[in-house]
């Protein structure tokens, strides 16, 4: 009894400590002019991302994460126009901004499941919407260095 005892003491941890991390935050740059929002990325989330956030991680792999978690996306937002407006993203799950002050920036996180989404300027409705596509892949942070 006191072998078995031991030998079921003896087992572990469940968890290991180098399993994946997870994802970075993903940047989507958003331009809101009169007339149109611009998205610079049409598509996220579609495999390796090509720019690392860490120069010096550049050559190195990103391995992918088996999750069906929403992406956390970081919205860099650019007001171009002379009024305040807020930005709405529609799809899977809708996400609204702050306000995003009359020629200022402004920045703000969403957790976007895999879909389509529209970005639309509430206040300014001559602006035509914009579209982004959120794919199914998510990189490990695993190999980035000098990560929190």
């Amino acid at each position: 009894m006191l072998a078995c005892a031991l030998a079921a003491a003896g087992c572990g941890a469940s968890t290991h400590p180098n399993e994946p991390r997870p994802a970075v935050s993903t940047r989507l740059s958003v331009v809101i002019q009169p007339h149109q929002v611009i998205v610079q990325r049409g598509a996220v989330a579609n495999g390796p991302e090509r720019d690392q956030q860490i120069p010096q991680n550049e050559n190195a792999k990103q391995p992918p994460i088996r999750t069906r978690a929403p992406l956390d996306v970081t919205v860099v937002a650019a007001n171009q126009t002379g009024a305040p407006t807020h930005l709405v993203i529609r799809g899977a799950r809708e996400v609204k901004s702050g306000t995003v002050f009359a020629r200022s920036p402004a920045t703000f996180q969403a957790a976007l499941p895999t879909g389509r989404y529209t970005v639309v300027a509430s206040d300014i409705p001559g602006a035509r919407p914009a579209h982004f596509t959120v794919g199914p892949y998510r990189a490990s942070s695993q190999n980035d260095l000098l990560l929190p």
